[in-house]
């Protein structure tokens, strides 16, 4: 239980659910115990009375003696079905406080993890999959929750219910008591051991079917690539392996869970008759009446299902225990991006690089080694490297993606680590090299990075990265919105979103990481001639491995494995005929190739 210790402090917050739903569970009890009572004294009244009805058989005397007797019988059942209501009634007063608990708790525990998920650093989602977090902030919140709810009620039922039945019953009869309540203990071990086997059983299954969604998810991602490689006849295949699979292991379930309430049914049978047997000793010596009997049958059975839930619950503790454990792990892991000073203001964006080495904490890869470079506010520095050279990573140093840990970054002089990290970010305009796109309209995924988007300013950003007469092309217009990651969008159309994205905030220092990788060459102008008036003002980095973006910058640096190997403007590097002036010439005969071929 130690894991979920954790869950001490939603418990307290909810400390007035939790005990009045331990009051609605006590009061729900003894209007379960009271109606075996009443069925006592209604067993003994017939059979103390009957003899007497049959000695006035054929007098006027009976038919009155009968309907004083008739009414005794229908007060006593009158009040057994009062008091069904009244359990009824509680017994919602407790789903009403302790099952809405366990909804709060939940409700608050999954934004307690999707809060803390998005302050860790950039290499904890390099280290684990989707799925698994996925899987966190939902499958094991909804064992916690089971525990926090049904376990934690029927726990309550079975407590309540044993420390007032058991006394009661052995001040009636200890010998009963022990007839009646011997076969219970086995009933319980019986069903956590069957539980447990169809938990096993179940936890085959969850992973079947996980692996049968990942399957199905990749299939209709990739139908593209499935469809062109005609590999239609080949998935189906693969998909009636994991299906069959899949109809194995629940079939093994099935034929666990035929053995649940056999046995239930079965003990309880063994417990009646065991009930019925020593009852009748008891009666035949005189120390019980047949309504005893009667009264400790329904005993018996008010205890099966708390009993029977022992083992239920306890399966319910242990799973709840495994996933807290696990949530627990994500949530001890601390982000190391941190800011020292937390400082908030408008920056300027002279941006420093001072001897700056990194290393991907997850991979090991040296990215960058000893590089240095200054921009001054409003001026512009390209970035010209092959792939692998170190240019995004930058770009992810400057976002704070990552922290350096050699060398030293500094924005408007101080050091970028003093910054309220917030504050930094909402300054910064990032266009990233992937570009990701929300299951939103077009008009939302522009203005995603204001709080509240201007139309006017949404639809300048969509002209500045000419995309606007795209957009006004499809249906809805801005409202049209795209499909999953923007698969509805053609890969230069989703870069045009991204870089409109990015500009609408009017950022300080704006970042474009390969962001015309996916435009044509014609395109491509189009775009850079709108950035030419964009960049006036602010700081820019052009992130690229096309020589054609970098011509827009007043200096441009290349990249060559983590060093900087050549520095200057576009004349300088051409006329210094190092490794930029080949680029140059490669790319510009390729970039010919292109315009021949659109011209065609």
């Amino acid at each position: 239980m130690k894991e979920l210790k954790y869950l001490n402090k939603y418990l307290l917050k909810y400390k007035w659910l939790l005990l009045f739903g331990t009051l609605w569970v006590i009061i729900s009890n003894i209007f379960q115990i009271v109606p075996a009572i009443i069925v006592r004294h209604s067993i003994d009244l017939v059979a103390d009375n009957i003899r007497i009805f049959q000695a006035f058989k054929g007098t006027p005397q009976q038919q009155d003696y009968f309907k004083v007797f008739a009414f005794g019988i229908l007060v006593y059942a009158a009040l057994i079905l009062l008091m069904a209501f009244l359990r009824g009634i509680f017994l919602y007063f407790v789903r009403q406080t302790l099952i809405v608990m366990s909804r709060y708790v939940e409700y608050d525990l999954k934004n307690e993890i999707f809060e803390h998920y998005q302050t860790l650093p950039l290499s904890f989602y390099r280290r684990n999959n989707t799925g698994d977090l996925m899987n966190r902030i939902a499958e094991d919140v909804g064992r916690v929750r089971m525990y926090l709810g049904p376990a934690i009620m029927y726990g309550l039922q079975l407590i309540t219910l044993f420390m007032m039945l058991i006394p009661f019953m052995f001040s009636k009869s200890p010998e009963l008591t022990l007839y009646a309540l011997s076969p219970l203990p086995f009933l319980s071990l019986s069903i956590f051991l069957v539980n447990n086997k169809m938990e096993r059983r179940s936890e085959q299954i969850q992973k079947s079917q996980s692996r049968l969604s990942t399957f199905v998810q990749e299939a209709f991602s990739g139908i593209r690539v499935l469809k062109s490689f005609n590999r239609e006849q080949q998935s189906l295949s693969k998909f009636e392996s994991e299906t069959n699979i899949y109809r194995l292991q629940s079939l093994k379930l099935t034929k666990v869970q035929s053995l649940f309430f056999p046995l239930i049914m079965g003990l309880i049978g063994i417990s009646t008759i065991l009930t019925v047997y020593a009852g009748s000793v008891q009666v035949i010596q005189g120390n019980l009446t047949f309504g005893n009997i009667a009264e400790f049958i329904i005993y018996v059975n008010l205890l099966t299902w708390p009993v029977t839930s022992l083992g239920w619950t306890s399966s319910l503790v242990q799973r709840a225990e495994a996933s807290q454990k696990r949530i627990n792990e994500f949530l001890k892991i601390q982000t190391n991006i941190v800011s020292e000073k937390n400082l908030d203001r408008e920056i300027q964006g002279k941006l420093e690089f001072k001897n700056v080495s990194f290393t991907y904490p997850d991979t090991g890869i040296k990215a960058l080694k000893n590089i240095s470079f200054s921009i001054q506010p409003g001026e512009s520095l390209a970035i010209i490297g092959t792939t692998g050279s170190g240019k995004s990573t930058v770009s992810a140093l400057v976002s704070r993606l990552y922290d350096v840990r050699d060398g030293e970054i500094l924005i408007d002089g101080v050091p970028i680590a003093d910054y309220d990290l917030h504050a930094l970010r909402t300054q910064i305009g990032y266009v990233p090299q992937d570009v990701f796109l929300f299951s939103d309209t077009i008009y939302n995924n522009i203005g995603f990075g204001l709080k509240d988007p201007e139309e006017e300013k949404v639809i300048q950003a969509a002209k500045d990265a000419d995309v606007y007469e795209n957009i006004m092309g499809f249906p809805n217009g801005f409202s049209t919105r795209v499909g999953e990651r923007g698969i509805t969008l053609s890969g230069g159309q989703k870069q045009r979103v991204s870089i409109a994205r990015a500009i609408v905030r009017e950022p300080k220092i704006l970042m474009l990481d390969d962001a015309l990788s996916a435009v044509d060459t014609k395109t491509e102008n189009t775009i850079l001639n709108s950035l030419k008036r964009i960049m006036q003002g602010r700081t820019t980095i052009i992130i690229s491995h096309r020589v054609s973006s970098a011509k827009l910058a007043n200096r441009i640096v290349v990249l060559v494995d983590g060093h900087i190997v050549e520095e200057g403007t576009h004349d300088a590097l051409i006329a210094a005929e190092g490794m930029y002036k080949d680029l140059f010439e490669k790319q510009g005969q390729l970039d010919e190739a292109e315009a021949k071929d659109y011209d065609q």
